[in-house]
Protein backbone atom coordinates (compact mmCIF):
# COMPACT_ATOMS: atom_id res chain seq x y z
CA UNK A 1 0.00 0.00 0.00
CA UNK A 2 2.75 2.27 0.95
CA UNK A 3 4.53 2.07 -2.91
CA UNK A 4 0.97 2.29 -4.22
CA UNK A 5 0.25 5.87 -2.37
CA UNK A 6 4.03 7.48 -2.99
CA UNK A 7 3.53 6.24 -6.78
CA UNK A 8 0.38 8.37 -6.46
CA UNK A 9 1.67 11.29 -4.99
CA UNK A 10 3.90 11.43 -7.56
CA UNK A 11 1.77 10.67 -10.20
CA UNK A 12 1.41 14.24 -12.74
CA UNK A 13 -2.33 14.32 -11.94
CA UNK A 14 -2.51 14.21 -8.30
CA UNK A 15 0.50 16.72 -8.26
CA UNK A 16 -1.34 19.31 -10.23
CA UNK A 17 -4.55 18.76 -8.40
CA UNK A 18 -2.36 18.95 -4.82
CA UNK A 19 -1.22 22.20 -6.40
CA UNK A 20 -4.23 24.00 -7.47
CA UNK A 21 -6.25 23.08 -4.06
CA UNK A 22 -3.49 24.24 -2.04
CA UNK A 23 -3.04 27.50 -3.68
CA UNK A 24 -7.02 28.31 -4.37
CA UNK A 25 -7.26 27.37 -0.18
CA UNK A 26 -5.09 29.92 0.59
CA UNK A 27 -6.42 32.25 -2.45
CA UNK A 28 -9.93 31.65 -0.44
CA UNK A 29 -8.69 32.40 3.25
CA UNK A 30 -6.62 35.49 1.88
CA UNK A 31 -10.20 36.62 0.82
CA UNK A 32 -12.39 35.89 3.43
CA UNK A 33 -9.38 38.01 5.43
CA UNK A 34 -9.40 40.92 2.95
CA UNK A 35 -13.81 40.92 3.05
CA UNK A 36 -13.65 41.33 7.04
CA UNK A 37 -10.88 44.02 6.91
CA UNK A 38 -12.52 46.54 4.55
CA UNK A 39 -15.98 48.02 3.92
CA UNK A 40 -17.95 46.81 0.90
CA UNK A 41 -17.07 49.72 -1.13
CA UNK A 42 -13.13 49.83 -0.07
CA UNK A 43 -13.16 45.81 -1.08
CA UNK A 44 -15.04 46.57 -4.40
CA UNK A 45 -11.62 48.28 -4.99
CA UNK A 46 -9.82 45.40 -4.39
CA UNK A 47 -11.97 43.00 -6.31
CA UNK A 48 -11.99 45.62 -9.33
CA UNK A 49 -7.98 45.81 -9.36
CA UNK A 50 -7.50 41.62 -9.08
CA UNK A 51 -10.21 40.84 -11.98
CA UNK A 52 -9.03 43.94 -13.95
CA UNK A 53 -5.76 42.66 -13.80
CA UNK A 54 -6.76 38.42 -14.49
CA UNK A 55 -8.56 40.17 -17.77
CA UNK A 56 -5.21 42.02 -18.75
CA UNK A 57 -2.89 38.58 -18.19
CA UNK A 58 -5.15 36.52 -20.30
CA UNK A 59 -4.34 39.03 -23.31
CA UNK A 60 -0.94 39.37 -22.30
CA UNK A 61 -0.02 36.07 -22.18
CA UNK A 62 -3.11 34.56 -24.49
CA UNK A 63 -0.90 35.40 -27.49
CA UNK A 64 1.47 32.37 -26.71
CA UNK A 65 0.68 30.20 -23.76
CA UNK A 66 -1.74 28.07 -25.21
CA UNK A 67 0.82 27.85 -27.97
CA UNK A 68 3.85 27.19 -26.23
CA UNK A 69 2.04 24.39 -24.11
CA UNK A 70 1.14 22.79 -27.54
CA UNK A 71 4.40 22.76 -29.39
CA UNK A 72 6.82 22.59 -26.78
CA UNK A 73 5.10 18.85 -26.38
CA UNK A 74 6.30 17.94 -29.33
CA UNK A 75 9.69 19.04 -30.59
CA UNK A 76 13.53 18.60 -30.44
CA UNK A 77 15.93 20.72 -28.32
CA UNK A 78 17.18 23.27 -30.59
CA UNK A 79 13.40 24.09 -31.90
CA UNK A 80 12.71 24.32 -27.80
CA UNK A 81 14.89 27.05 -26.89
CA UNK A 82 13.78 28.97 -30.13
CA UNK A 83 10.43 28.55 -28.62
CA UNK A 84 10.62 29.37 -25.09
CA UNK A 85 12.86 32.29 -26.67
CA UNK A 86 10.15 33.27 -28.66
CA UNK A 87 7.70 33.16 -26.03
CA UNK A 88 9.87 35.02 -23.80
CA UNK A 89 9.96 37.84 -26.44
CA UNK A 90 6.59 38.13 -27.52
CA UNK A 91 5.20 38.55 -24.16
CA UNK A 92 7.69 41.05 -22.92
CA UNK A 93 6.76 43.23 -25.95
CA UNK A 94 3.30 42.57 -24.82
CA UNK A 95 3.70 43.84 -21.54
CA UNK A 96 5.38 47.09 -22.89
CA UNK A 97 3.04 47.76 -24.63
CA UNK A 98 -0.37 47.30 -22.63
CA UNK A 99 1.66 49.11 -20.05
CA UNK A 100 1.87 52.06 -22.08
CA UNK A 101 -1.59 52.30 -23.02
CA UNK A 102 -2.79 52.08 -19.51
CA UNK A 103 -0.59 54.49 -17.89
CA UNK A 104 -1.52 56.83 -21.29
CA UNK A 105 -5.11 56.03 -20.39
CA UNK A 106 -4.55 56.68 -16.77
CA UNK A 107 -3.55 60.56 -17.27
CA UNK A 108 -5.99 60.40 -19.97
CA UNK A 109 -9.15 59.53 -17.86
CA UNK A 110 -8.31 59.92 -14.20
CA UNK A 111 -11.79 61.51 -12.66
CA UNK A 112 -13.43 58.91 -14.99
CA UNK A 113 -11.17 56.17 -13.80
CA UNK A 114 -11.56 56.95 -10.05
CA UNK A 115 -15.44 57.47 -9.84
CA UNK A 116 -15.75 53.93 -11.32
CA UNK A 117 -13.48 52.81 -8.67
CA UNK A 118 -10.30 51.84 -11.03
CA UNK A 119 -7.96 53.94 -10.09
CA UNK A 120 -5.61 50.91 -8.12
CA UNK A 121 -5.83 49.26 -11.35
CA UNK A 122 -4.70 51.58 -13.64
CA UNK A 123 -1.93 53.18 -11.39
CA UNK A 124 -0.36 49.77 -9.99
CA UNK A 125 -0.82 47.07 -12.85
CA UNK A 126 1.43 48.31 -15.33
CA UNK A 127 4.25 47.93 -12.83
CA UNK A 128 2.75 44.72 -11.25
CA UNK A 129 2.96 43.28 -15.22
CA UNK A 130 6.66 44.11 -15.29
CA UNK A 131 6.99 42.31 -12.06
CA UNK A 132 5.65 39.49 -12.47
CA UNK A 133 6.57 38.49 -16.17
CA UNK A 134 9.80 36.20 -14.97
CA UNK A 135 7.29 34.58 -13.15
CA UNK A 136 4.31 33.53 -15.40
CA UNK A 137 7.08 32.87 -18.15
CA UNK A 138 8.42 29.94 -15.87
CA UNK A 139 4.73 28.58 -15.08
CA UNK A 140 3.97 28.11 -18.67
CA UNK A 141 7.19 26.32 -19.40
CA UNK A 142 6.49 24.17 -16.51
CA UNK A 143 3.12 23.71 -17.64
CA UNK A 144 4.41 22.29 -21.14
CA UNK A 145 6.85 20.09 -19.38
CA UNK A 146 4.50 18.58 -17.10
CA UNK A 147 6.69 19.92 -14.14
CA UNK A 148 3.28 20.09 -11.61
CA UNK A 149 6.19 19.56 -8.50
CA UNK A 150 8.17 22.94 -9.98
CA UNK A 151 5.06 24.97 -10.45
CA UNK A 152 3.57 23.75 -6.63
CA UNK A 153 6.90 25.12 -5.35
CA UNK A 154 6.76 28.32 -7.45
CA UNK A 155 3.08 29.26 -6.67
CA UNK A 156 3.50 28.43 -3.06
CA UNK A 157 6.32 30.94 -2.34
CA UNK A 158 4.22 33.60 -3.86
CA UNK A 159 0.42 32.58 -2.53
CA UNK A 160 2.25 31.66 1.19
CA UNK A 161 4.07 34.47 1.56
CA UNK A 162 1.33 36.90 0.25
CA UNK A 163 -1.42 34.86 2.82
CA UNK A 164 1.07 35.33 5.87
CA UNK A 165 1.28 39.52 4.65
CA UNK A 166 -2.54 39.69 5.10
CA UNK A 167 -2.97 37.46 8.41
CA UNK A 168 -0.34 39.67 10.26
CA UNK A 169 -2.13 42.59 8.60
CA UNK A 170 -5.87 41.07 9.79
CA UNK A 171 -4.74 40.82 13.41
CA UNK A 172 -1.82 43.98 13.68
CA UNK A 173 -0.85 45.71 11.31
CA UNK A 174 -4.40 47.11 9.81
CA UNK A 175 -2.68 48.60 6.15
CA UNK A 176 -4.39 50.24 3.77
CA UNK A 177 -5.28 49.14 0.40
CA UNK A 178 -2.52 50.75 -1.01
CA UNK A 179 -0.26 49.26 1.09
CA UNK A 180 -1.56 46.11 0.31
CA UNK A 181 -1.06 46.48 -3.45
CA UNK A 182 2.76 47.29 -2.55
CA UNK A 183 2.97 44.32 -0.71
CA UNK A 184 1.64 42.29 -3.84
CA UNK A 185 4.41 44.17 -5.44
CA UNK A 186 7.00 42.82 -2.91
CA UNK A 187 5.64 39.34 -2.97
CA UNK A 188 5.64 38.83 -6.69
CA UNK A 189 8.93 39.96 -7.04
CA UNK A 190 10.65 37.91 -5.05
CA UNK A 191 8.61 34.70 -6.51
CA UNK A 192 10.14 36.20 -9.99
CA UNK A 193 13.74 36.15 -8.35
CA UNK A 194 13.50 32.89 -7.87
CA UNK A 195 12.35 31.80 -11.45
CA UNK A 196 14.95 34.21 -13.24
CA UNK A 197 17.98 32.77 -11.03
CA UNK A 198 17.13 29.27 -10.96
CA UNK A 199 17.09 29.95 -14.99
CA UNK A 200 13.19 28.26 -15.28
CA UNK A 201 11.50 31.55 -16.74
CA UNK A 202 13.35 31.09 -19.94
CA UNK A 203 13.71 34.85 -20.50
CA UNK A 204 17.86 33.98 -21.51
CA UNK A 205 16.10 32.42 -24.56
CA UNK A 206 15.43 35.73 -26.10
CA UNK A 207 17.75 36.15 -27.91
CA UNK A 208 17.86 32.55 -30.14
CA UNK A 209 13.80 33.47 -30.97
CA UNK A 210 13.62 33.51 -34.59
CA UNK A 211 11.29 34.91 -36.85
CA UNK A 212 9.92 31.25 -37.55
CA UNK A 213 8.98 30.39 -34.00
CA UNK A 214 7.69 33.95 -33.89
CA UNK A 215 5.30 33.52 -36.61
CA UNK A 216 4.58 30.04 -35.53
CA UNK A 217 2.98 31.02 -32.22
CA UNK A 218 1.77 33.88 -32.88
CA UNK A 219 0.01 32.29 -35.69
CA UNK A 220 -1.82 29.99 -33.45
CA UNK A 221 -1.79 32.98 -30.50
CA UNK A 222 -3.91 35.46 -32.51
CA UNK A 223 -7.10 33.07 -32.16
CA UNK A 224 -6.05 31.96 -28.86
CA UNK A 225 -5.12 35.07 -27.43
CA UNK A 226 -8.72 36.40 -28.40
CA UNK A 227 -10.61 32.89 -26.95
CA UNK A 228 -8.56 33.53 -23.48
CA UNK A 229 -9.91 37.00 -23.48
CA UNK A 230 -13.60 35.87 -24.02
CA UNK A 231 -13.27 32.97 -21.29
CA UNK A 232 -12.08 35.59 -18.91
CA UNK A 233 -14.77 37.75 -19.77
CA UNK A 234 -17.22 35.06 -19.02
CA UNK A 235 -15.74 35.36 -15.80
CA UNK A 236 -15.13 39.12 -15.36
CA UNK A 237 -17.79 40.76 -17.46
CA UNK A 238 -20.35 40.39 -14.74
CA UNK A 239 -18.23 42.07 -12.32
CA UNK A 240 -17.56 44.75 -14.74
CA UNK A 241 -21.14 45.51 -15.72
CA UNK A 242 -21.97 45.54 -12.33
CA UNK A 243 -19.51 47.86 -11.77
CA UNK A 244 -20.26 50.20 -14.09
CA UNK A 245 -24.13 49.95 -13.22
CA UNK A 246 -26.18 51.64 -10.91
CA UNK A 247 -25.79 48.91 -8.88
CA UNK A 248 -22.07 49.78 -7.68
CA UNK A 249 -19.07 48.80 -6.13
CA UNK A 250 -21.12 47.38 -3.32
CA UNK A 251 -23.13 44.78 -5.32
CA UNK A 252 -19.59 44.01 -6.97
CA UNK A 253 -18.61 43.32 -3.32
CA UNK A 254 -21.30 40.62 -2.77
CA UNK A 255 -21.44 39.43 -6.33
CA UNK A 256 -17.59 38.44 -5.84
CA UNK A 257 -18.66 35.94 -2.68
CA UNK A 258 -19.88 33.10 -4.96
CA UNK A 259 -17.65 34.28 -7.92
CA UNK A 260 -14.83 33.86 -5.55
CA UNK A 261 -16.84 30.23 -4.33
CA UNK A 262 -16.96 29.12 -8.31
CA UNK A 263 -13.01 28.75 -7.68
CA UNK A 264 -13.71 25.97 -5.28
CA UNK A 265 -15.60 23.68 -7.64
CA UNK A 266 -12.76 24.85 -10.48
CA UNK A 267 -10.08 23.48 -8.95
CA UNK A 268 -9.96 19.87 -10.01
CA UNK A 269 -10.57 21.15 -13.32
CA UNK A 270 -7.90 23.60 -13.84
CA UNK A 271 -6.13 20.43 -12.67
CA UNK A 272 -7.16 18.14 -14.74
CA UNK A 273 -6.91 20.37 -17.63
CA UNK A 274 -3.27 21.44 -17.23
CA UNK A 275 -2.56 17.45 -17.81
CA UNK A 276 -4.87 16.70 -20.58
CA UNK A 277 -4.10 19.52 -22.99
CA UNK A 278 -0.11 18.48 -23.37
CA UNK A 279 -1.29 14.95 -24.14
CA UNK A 280 -3.46 15.33 -26.08
CA UNK A 281 -1.50 17.95 -27.78
CA UNK A 282 1.21 15.34 -28.26
CA UNK A 283 -0.97 12.80 -29.65
CA UNK A 284 -2.28 15.29 -32.20
CA UNK A 285 1.13 15.98 -33.56
CA UNK A 286 2.11 12.27 -33.92
CA UNK A 287 -1.13 11.98 -35.59
CA UNK A 288 -2.71 9.34 -33.07
CA UNK A 289 -6.41 10.48 -33.33
CA UNK A 290 -7.90 7.96 -31.38
CA UNK A 291 -5.23 8.28 -28.49
CA UNK A 292 -6.92 11.94 -28.50
CA UNK A 293 -10.47 10.35 -28.79
CA UNK A 294 -9.66 8.39 -25.53
CA UNK A 295 -8.21 11.16 -23.90
CA UNK A 296 -11.12 13.30 -24.26
CA UNK A 297 -13.71 10.79 -23.31
CA UNK A 298 -11.83 9.89 -20.51
CA UNK A 299 -10.63 13.38 -19.08
CA UNK A 300 -14.37 14.62 -19.94
CA UNK A 301 -16.06 11.70 -18.00
CA UNK A 302 -14.17 11.78 -15.24
CA UNK A 303 -14.23 15.13 -14.40
CA UNK A 304 -17.90 15.14 -14.96
CA UNK A 305 -18.87 12.65 -12.39
CA UNK A 306 -16.41 14.27 -10.19
CA UNK A 307 -17.78 17.60 -10.38
CA UNK A 308 -21.53 16.45 -9.21
CA UNK A 309 -20.27 15.56 -5.86
CA UNK A 310 -18.43 19.12 -5.84
CA UNK A 311 -21.94 20.95 -7.01
CA UNK A 312 -23.79 19.00 -4.44
CA UNK A 313 -21.48 19.70 -1.50
CA UNK A 314 -21.46 23.43 -2.56
CA UNK A 315 -25.32 23.46 -3.27
CA UNK A 316 -26.03 22.11 0.09
CA UNK A 317 -23.31 23.79 2.17
CA UNK A 318 -23.61 27.17 0.33
CA UNK A 319 -24.88 29.23 3.52
CA UNK A 320 -21.58 27.91 5.88
CA UNK A 321 -18.98 28.80 2.12
CA UNK A 322 -20.70 32.81 2.61
CA UNK A 323 -20.36 32.54 6.02
CA UNK A 324 -16.73 31.23 5.71
CA UNK A 325 -15.47 33.23 3.52
CA UNK A 326 -17.33 36.44 3.67
CA UNK A 327 -18.54 36.70 7.08
CA UNK A 328 -22.34 37.65 8.52
CA UNK A 329 -22.60 40.52 6.88
CA UNK A 330 -22.71 38.47 3.78
CA UNK A 331 -25.52 35.95 5.18
CA UNK A 332 -29.14 36.68 4.05
CA UNK A 333 -30.81 39.12 2.13
CA UNK A 334 -28.46 42.21 2.43
CA UNK A 335 -30.23 45.08 3.78
CA UNK A 336 -29.00 48.27 1.25
CA UNK A 337 -28.73 45.78 -2.55
CA UNK A 338 -31.53 43.31 -1.56
CA UNK A 339 -29.74 40.49 -2.84
CA UNK A 340 -29.03 37.18 -1.28
CA UNK A 341 -25.24 35.71 -1.78
CA UNK A 342 -26.08 32.16 -0.50
CA UNK A 343 -29.21 31.63 -3.73
CA UNK A 344 -26.59 33.30 -5.97
CA UNK A 345 -23.84 30.52 -4.82
CA UNK A 346 -26.32 28.08 -5.57
CA UNK A 347 -27.13 28.71 -9.06
CA UNK A 348 -23.61 28.95 -9.77
CA UNK A 349 -22.88 25.31 -8.41
CA UNK A 350 -25.89 23.77 -10.53
CA UNK A 351 -23.54 26.04 -13.29
CA UNK A 352 -20.65 23.84 -11.95
CA UNK A 353 -22.24 20.82 -13.48
CA UNK A 354 -21.58 22.19 -17.29
CA UNK A 355 -17.69 22.90 -16.57
CA UNK A 356 -16.09 20.46 -17.75
CA UNK A 357 -17.21 19.11 -21.00
CA UNK A 358 -17.39 22.91 -21.64
CA UNK A 359 -13.48 23.24 -21.16
CA UNK A 360 -12.88 19.88 -22.59
CA UNK A 361 -14.59 20.73 -26.02
CA UNK A 362 -12.26 23.61 -25.89
CA UNK A 363 -8.86 22.53 -25.07
CA UNK A 364 -9.64 19.88 -27.58
CA UNK A 365 -9.81 22.04 -30.41
CA UNK A 366 -7.04 23.79 -29.83
CA UNK A 367 -4.55 20.28 -29.51
CA UNK A 368 -5.78 19.72 -32.74
CA UNK A 369 -4.77 23.02 -33.96
CA UNK A 370 -8.37 24.20 -34.30
CA UNK A 371 -7.76 27.66 -32.34
CA UNK A 372 -10.17 29.45 -34.77
CA UNK A 373 -13.18 27.21 -34.30
CA UNK A 374 -12.25 27.17 -30.44
CA UNK A 375 -12.24 30.90 -30.56
CA UNK A 376 -15.85 31.10 -32.31
CA UNK A 377 -17.14 28.96 -29.84
CA UNK A 378 -15.76 31.43 -27.15
CA UNK A 379 -17.01 34.51 -28.76
CA UNK A 380 -20.69 33.27 -28.91
CA UNK A 381 -20.74 32.62 -25.02
CA UNK A 382 -19.39 35.91 -24.38
CA UNK A 383 -22.10 37.75 -26.74
CA UNK A 384 -24.65 35.45 -24.85
CA UNK A 385 -23.01 36.48 -21.81
CA UNK A 386 -23.46 39.89 -22.14
CA UNK A 387 -26.58 40.26 -23.54
CA UNK A 388 -27.59 37.98 -20.18
CA UNK A 389 -26.08 40.59 -17.84
CA UNK A 390 -27.57 43.53 -19.35
CA UNK A 391 -30.79 42.24 -19.73
CA UNK A 392 -30.60 41.10 -15.86
CA UNK A 393 -29.10 43.91 -14.80
CA UNK A 394 -30.57 47.26 -16.36
CA UNK A 395 -34.37 45.28 -17.23
CA UNK A 396 -34.71 43.19 -13.78
CA UNK A 397 -31.92 44.74 -11.67
CA UNK A 398 -31.32 41.10 -9.80
CA UNK A 399 -27.71 39.27 -9.61
CA UNK A 400 -29.38 35.87 -9.71
CA UNK A 401 -30.29 35.79 -12.88
CA UNK A 402 -26.58 37.48 -13.83
CA UNK A 403 -25.60 34.09 -12.17
CA UNK A 404 -28.72 31.85 -14.20
CA UNK A 405 -27.21 33.77 -17.47
CA UNK A 406 -24.02 31.51 -16.94
CA UNK A 407 -25.62 28.04 -16.92
CA UNK A 408 -27.48 29.42 -20.35
CA UNK A 409 -24.25 30.56 -22.30
CA UNK A 410 -22.36 27.26 -20.55
CA UNK A 411 -24.77 25.20 -22.59
CA UNK A 412 -24.61 27.26 -25.53
CA UNK A 413 -20.55 26.18 -25.85
CA UNK A 414 -20.92 22.95 -24.62
CA UNK A 415 -23.34 22.30 -27.72
CA UNK A 416 -21.20 24.22 -30.06
CA UNK A 417 -17.91 23.09 -29.27
CA UNK A 418 -18.63 19.23 -28.98
CA UNK A 419 -20.60 20.11 -32.61
CA UNK A 420 -17.15 20.93 -34.12
CA UNK A 421 -14.94 18.84 -32.43
CA UNK A 422 -17.00 15.80 -33.40
CA UNK A 423 -17.03 17.08 -37.07
CA UNK A 424 -12.99 16.92 -36.39
CA UNK A 425 -12.98 13.63 -34.27
CA UNK A 426 -16.26 11.81 -34.85
CA UNK A 427 -16.80 11.93 -31.60
CA UNK A 428 -19.55 9.77 -29.64
CA UNK A 429 -21.53 11.46 -26.60
CA UNK A 430 -22.43 8.32 -24.41
CA UNK A 431 -18.90 7.41 -24.19
CA UNK A 432 -17.66 10.35 -21.81
CA UNK A 433 -20.08 8.81 -19.27
CA UNK A 434 -19.06 5.04 -20.00
CA UNK A 435 -15.60 6.00 -20.09
CA UNK A 436 -15.63 8.00 -17.02
CA UNK A 437 -17.03 5.66 -14.62
CA UNK A 438 -14.29 2.96 -16.52
CA UNK A 439 -11.40 5.52 -15.26
CA UNK A 440 -12.99 5.35 -11.69
CA UNK A 441 -13.15 1.48 -12.10
CA UNK A 442 -10.05 1.37 -13.51
CA UNK A 443 -8.25 2.88 -10.04
CA UNK A 444 -10.38 1.03 -7.52
CA UNK A 445 -9.14 -2.16 -9.54
CA UNK A 446 -5.31 -1.01 -9.19
CA UNK A 447 -6.15 -0.35 -5.22
CA UNK A 448 -7.73 -3.63 -4.78
CA UNK A 449 -5.16 -6.07 -6.74
CA UNK A 450 -2.63 -4.24 -4.68
CA UNK A 451 -4.32 -5.19 -1.60
CA UNK A 452 -4.96 -8.56 -3.24
CA UNK A 453 -1.57 -9.42 -3.90
CA UNK A 454 -0.49 -7.84 -0.27
CA UNK A 455 -2.56 -10.41 1.26
CA UNK A 456 -1.37 -13.26 -0.69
Amino acid sequence: MKNVVKKVIREENFLSLAGNLIIALLGLAGFALLARSFSLDIFGQWVLFISSGSFIEMFRFGITNTAIIRYLSGVNKEDRISYIGSNGLIGLIATILISGVLIICHFAFTNAIQRAGYELFFTWYPLLALINLPLNTALVVMQADQKFGKILLVKAINSVSFFLILVVNYFFLKMTLLQLVWAMLITNAITSGVCMVSGWDGLRHIRKATRHTNKVLLDFGKYTTFTLIGTNLLRSADTLIISLSPLGTAAVALYSIPMKLTELQQIPLRSFVATAFPKMSKASIQGKVQEVKELFYTYSGAMSYLFVFVSIFTFVFAGFFVLILGGKQYLGVDPITGFNTVNIVRVFSIYGLLLPIDRMTGIGLDSINRPRINFIKVLYMVIANVIGDLIAIYIFKSLILVAVGSIIFTVIGIWIGFYYLSNELTLEYSRIFTDGIDFYKSIYQRFRNHGIQKTG
